[in-house]
């Protein structure tokens, strides 16, 4: 997939997603531009010195997504270093993992201004450049639980998801017109840390595991890899005609 030389901002990048994108987009020639919170910086230095050492390049700027300041700095910056953001992945996100009788609304607006107020700024400070230097493409990363009402997952999460899945259609409706292509991914459940601690609690391990796996058709987790190869995908030349698609990455638990 071509992505050589673009210059891609990822959102929550020093994490275990954002990372995987990462190294995968940076394998393939793009110069990356790591965004997560202060507190993430050893990692993301980290993670900058691993790609850097690997022949690519890479930077990472501390940015609170929730933060319109913080988002005029970063897009700044990128231009700064690249002269161009060529691609934005809005990856950055947060679950308080609590049902809607027991959430209070300060939990509720919390998770919305994380999941969905990121996306909108990543969106309104990355927009403009892409214009001026003749196109660019958006990628959101939403859920399964953006395309569906998953009963495994909270309902504030699904709200933020649903939200980033329709402000991804309307993005991609209004500013095609300027080459600007924007569309989001939605994957399952991803064997990540945090799953494989559900696994193996005493008490509810087993139920977790077969509640998860049963729903999958193709009878396992989506990996790390499986969500990065989505985003090379739509980040890619390859994609260049695909827009405002919500393109499931979930071993077809949608497909029901």
């Amino acid at each position: 997939m071509n992505v050589r030389n673009k210059t891609i901002l990822i959102t929550g990048g020093a994490g275990g997603l954002g990372s995987a994108m990462a190294r995968l987009l940076s394998e393939n020639g793009a110069k990356i531009v790591i965004l997560d919170l202060e507190a993430a910086k050893e990692k993301g230095d980290a993670l900058v010195a691993e790609l850097k050492a690997a022949g690519g390049e890479a930077w990472f700027c501390g940015t609170d997504v929730t933060s319109e300041e913080a988002w005029k700095k970063a897009v700044d910056f990128a231009v700064e270093v690249t002269g161009r953001v060529d691609v934005l992945v809005n990856n950055a996100g947060i679950n308080i993992r609590k049902p809607v009788e027991e959430m209070n609304i300060d939990e509720w607006m919390t998770m919305m201004k994380v999941n969905t107020g990121s996306t909108f700024l990543g969106c309104k400070y990355a927009i403009p450049v892409m214009r001026r230097q003749g196109g660019g493409a958006i990628i959101n990363t939403s859920s399964v639980c953006g395309l569906i009402g998953h009963k495994y997952t909270t309902e504030a999460y699904t709200a933020t998801k649903g939200a980033v899945t329709m402000l991804t259609k309307a993005i991609a409706s209004r500013y095609a017109k300027d080459n600007i292509r924007c569309n989001s991914i939605h994957p399952s459940t991803v064997d990540t840390p945090f799953i494989q601690v559900l696994f193996n609690d005493p008490e509810k391990g087993a139920q977790n595991r077969a509640e998860r796996l049963g729903e999958v058709p193709l009878g396992r987790l989506a990996t790390s890899a499986d969500v990065a190869n989505a985003v090379l995908y739509l980040a890619s030349e390859e994609a260049s005609f695909i827009n405002g698609v919500s393109l499931p990455v979930d071993g077809g638990v949608t497909c029901y």
